[in-house]
């Protein structure tokens, strides 16, 4: 038989120095990208277990804005804010939509209603004077295409036009006769009054509108906000008018004060009528098509009945045949009427009436400014000092809203 060769490597021994030397050099290598966990059983043995030492950091973006150029530290620094205040600037994209759209929509709009309203176009039989024979008709044309806009939308959105609204149609109607009678004491105030006077008017709506609230819904609101809509008042009354001093306007008469006193009133009324309805059936249940659906669908019936009994169908018709530039400014006004109601719906559906006025009441201010800027009128110390009290008082409202808000939220 063969002789078994002895081991005699498996009874050597290493030397408990170098062992540990090089297990320390074994576990420095591993240290270097590992974690070690050491699990000790019962039963002597070790188990490891190994984690990487980098941790994924992208759920949460690093702003280092110290780092960064000016122009990235900007960036970044907005990225940081919008991330911390997502609600902040998701209601502050809303405002600046609300603000333009309404500028936009409703300065085209209101230098249509002058150009037609005042100007002299080629006489007729029944208009002599040359000028536009029906307030009546411009309502109705811009009612008729917000009409059609507000059908399309609610098709559009909902899949039917009035077999969804969860509001009924008689909700929408005093609002819609109430809006009805301010347009037409708007247009109609023209024939009589001069535009700073009609302006003045326009800019004094925000008392009216608190009145309203309190009356149809029972608001209560603090003395320090009818003191700001006061002195908002006063800022562009003292505007308006310095801007204008030197113009001449059409003789006032009763008549036009009257108009404008009912353009005032109701108008207070719709837009609180509005908030009302947003309440009463729920503002996730009426969105601003279907209010726009709602309130144009009763506006149309009383609009056209008005120029039919009245016989106004046929002295426009006769007017736009000799001036058929006339019948293209009743198109644009019925275009920005209608995105300027989208606009009205939307702002007092998401900021209330009182916001929706106070924009309003800026946009006559913007007016006058942006007349002067292209048409190089002069404007003064007084103008000036009217600005200033306007947009005073704005972002005091502003501070004074957040400080509110902010002190809410420390409770």
């Amino acid at each position: 038989m063969p002789r078994r060769r002895r081991n005699y490597f498996s009874k050597m021994t290493i030397p408990s120095d170098i062992e540990d030397s090089q297990q320390k050099e074994d576990d420095a290598g591993k240290k270097e990208n590992l974690h070690i966990e050491e699990d000790y059983s019962v039963k002597g043995k070790i188990s490891v277990q190994m984690k990487p030492l980098m941790v994924d950091s992208s759920d949460k973006p690093d702003y280092d804005v110290e780092s960064s150029t000016p122009n990235n530290a900007i960036g970044l620094m907005c990225a940081k804010t919008m991330e911390e205040n997502p609600e902040f600037w998701a209601q502050g994209g809303k405002f600046l939509f609300c603000f333009f759209g309404l500028q936009i929509s409703y300065l085209t709009w209101g230098f249509m209603q002058e150009l037609i309203m005042t100007s002299v176009f080629e006489p007729t039989e029944h208009a002599p004077d040359g000028r536009f024979p029906s307030a009546q008709f411009c309502v109705f044309s811009n009612r008729f295409l917000a009409l059609a806009v507000a059908l399309i939308a609610v098709k559009l959105k909902h899949g039917a036009i009035y077999a969804n609204n969860i509001a009924p149609l008689i909700a929408f109607t005093p609002c819609a006769l109430s809006n009805t009678i301010s347009s037409y004491s708007q247009y109609k105030s023209l024939e009589y009054v001069s535009f700073p006077v009609q302006t003045v008017f326009k800019s004094s709506k925000i008392i009216p509108v608190m009145v309203m609230g309190k009356v149809l819904k029972g608001n209560k609101y603090p003395y320090c906000q009818y003191i700001e809509a006061a002195f908002i008042t006063l800022g562009v009354a003292i505007f308006s008018f310095a801007t204008k001093e030197d113009t001449k306007g059409t003789t006032t008469e009763i008549s036009g004060l009257l108009c404008l006193t009912g353009y005032i009133v109701f108008d207070s009324f719709t837009s609180q009528w509005q908030d009302k309805v947003y309440s009463k059936y729920g503002r996730e249940n009426v969105d601003p098509f279907q209010m726009m659906l709602g309130v144009n669908t009763s506006a149309i019936i009383i609009t056209s009945c008005g120029i039919l009994l009245s016989g106004d169908i046929f002295v426009v018709w006769e007017f736009f045949g000799k001036n058929p530039s006339v019948f293209i400014y009743n198109v644009v006004t019925a275009i920005t009427s209608a995105t300027g109601q989208l606009c009205i719906y939307y702002t007092i559906k998401e900021f209330g009436p009182i916001v929706f006025t106070i924009i309003m009441t800026t946009r006559q201010m913007i007016s006058i400014t942006l007349s002067a800027i292209i048409f190089h009128h002069h404007i003064g110390w007084k103008p000036l000092c009217g600005a200033a009290i306007v947009f005073g008082v704005i972002f005091y409202q502003i501070r004074r809203k957040y400080l509110a808000k902010k002190a809410s939220m420390n409770k």
